[in-house]
């Protein structure tokens, strides 16, 4: 793997300067520029565009005088082939911006050596592994006043409840505030499906189909979940192409 070129953005010279001096440690980082404010990182990553050597990442402070993180982080979602976008900033109530921008990683500060080598990971995998199927996406939950990405790479099945939906995984489950419709549109290049006004489920979960008396149903796992009557034959088709194509001929 080729090593990475990031960009670390904060108006407070101390907390960039230990920013960058621990992105300079990590071996998968190659090269770090630094800018003090958001109209400078939009020039040095233009100039880097134009001189055919892209930016990988952009470690990006939110609260900074000017254009801030956020405005920032949405600008550069815009580009043709924007820079995976990594949070650090000493606020948590950002989070959701976070997910909206589909940034990489949110870091708190003080950042940790091991939080800030996880995310060079996720910046490292996003950057050289497709994932098979569609876009991964991550969702920012609290667990125990500590902000944690899940990504849908993980996520099993979706449930509403309400405004917020509960994201199962094979190691627990979350509670978050977004509705299930709005992960229902965010998430379908990332193979899920919604099966019922209840539930969203990732078809590469669905282990067995049941229709039995007119009503319709799937497993995933050891989970059985209900398939509404407007949901089956859509459902249907879509598992009886992906079963084709996995066919060996």
């Amino acid at each position: 793997m080729a090593q990475l070129r990031v960009l670390a953005v904060d108006d407070e010279l101390p907390a960039l300067e230990d920013l960058s001096y621990l992105l300079r440690a990590d071996p998968r980082i190659g090269e770090v520029a630094t800018a003090r404010d958001g109209a400078a990182a939009l020039r040095l990553l233009d100039r880097a565009i134009a001189e055919g050597r892209p930016i990988d990442a952009v470690f990006l402070d939110i609260r900074m005088r000017g254009l801030d993180g956020v405005v920032l982080g949405r600008l550069l979602s815009q580009f043709a082939n924007p820079p995976r976008v990594v949070f650090v900033t000493a606020y948590e109530e950002h989070a959701v911006d976070a997910f909206e921008i589909k940034a990489e990683d949110y870091l708190l500060k003080p950042v940790r050596p091991e939080r800030l080598a996880e995310a060079i990971r996720r910046v490292a995998v996003s950057a050289d592994v497709p994932v098979e199927g569609g876009e991964s996406d991550t969702i920012p939950v609290e667990l125990g006043g500590v902000t944690r990405f899940v990504s849908s790479a993980d996520v099993i099945y979706v449930e509403a409840q309400g405004d917020y939906a509960r994201l199962h995984t094979a190691a627990g489950s979350h509670l978050v505030r977004i509705p299930l419709a709005t992960l229902e549109e965010r998430w379908a290049s990332a193979g899920f499906v919604r099966v019922h006004r209840s539930h969203l489920v990732a078809v590469k979960h669905i282990d067995e189909l049941h229709i039995d008396s007119g009503k319709c149903s799937v497993r995933v796992g050891d989970i059985e979940l209900p398939v509404s009557r407007r949901h089956t034959r859509e459902l249907r088709d879509l598992l009886v192409r992906r079963a084709r194509k996995g066919r060996p001929e």
